[in-house]
């Protein structure tokens, strides 16, 4: 079976080309994710592949929960998702959801960053990293914080493929690592 995200791109370009022709990439993103959702919910996939739920139901559990989630699904939102019914590949949904945010990133010159943090940042640190990212990566940046007690101090950024480890925990797993090495 060819890869996954092999697969969802082309649903991925066509969902994005229609959201940046009808400035819908806000609505569209709602979707995608609430979809994207639905598909990693354990036994998704078995009810995907069962003949006794028809496409019009699956649709409408996914257009349900994107509207609970704050999603508007219009008439384009559920052809897609019947697409995607039609095609058996609603279990793709993660992945497409996943290549649309790119594409959205890039076409907004924004980038999505995970700091993980041994405590809370307070606010003027917050602002002082995002400037920092958005001069180093010459994008506007919106950081999401994870709070993570055993890294002791620093943080954790990450950016894309991209990481940076300056916590003490890492450190500390460096230092052994080369009084380790002969």
């Amino acid at each position: 079976m060819a890869e996954q995200a092999t697969i969802a791109r082309p649903y991925a370009r066509a969902a994005f080309g229609h959201a940046r022709d009808t400035s819908g990439f806000a609505a569209w993103s709602q979707l995608l994710a609430a979809g994207a959702a639905v598909a990693a919910t354990p036994g998704a996939e078995e009810l995907f592949g069962n003949p006794r739920v028809s496409e019009a139901q699956l649709i409408e559990l996914i257009a349900g929960v994107a509207k609970d989630c704050g999603a508007s699904v219009g008439t384009d939102g559920r052809n897609f998702l019947a697409l995607l019914a039609h095609n058996r590949r609603l279990g793709f949904l993660p992945a497409i959801a996943a290549q649309f945010e790119t594409l959205r990133a890039e076409v907004e010159n924004t980038l999505d960053v995970e700091v993980t943090t041994a405590f809370a940042l307070e606010p003027a640190q917050r602002e002082r990293l995002s400037q920092a990212l958005a001069k180093r990566f010459k994008r506007q940046v919106r950081l999401a914080e994870t709070i993570d007690t055993s890294l002791v101090g620093g943080a954790i950024v990450r950016a894309g493929d991209l990481v940076i480890d300056g916590s003490v925990q890492g450190r500390l797993a460096r230092l052994q690592q080369q009084i380790s090495q002969p």
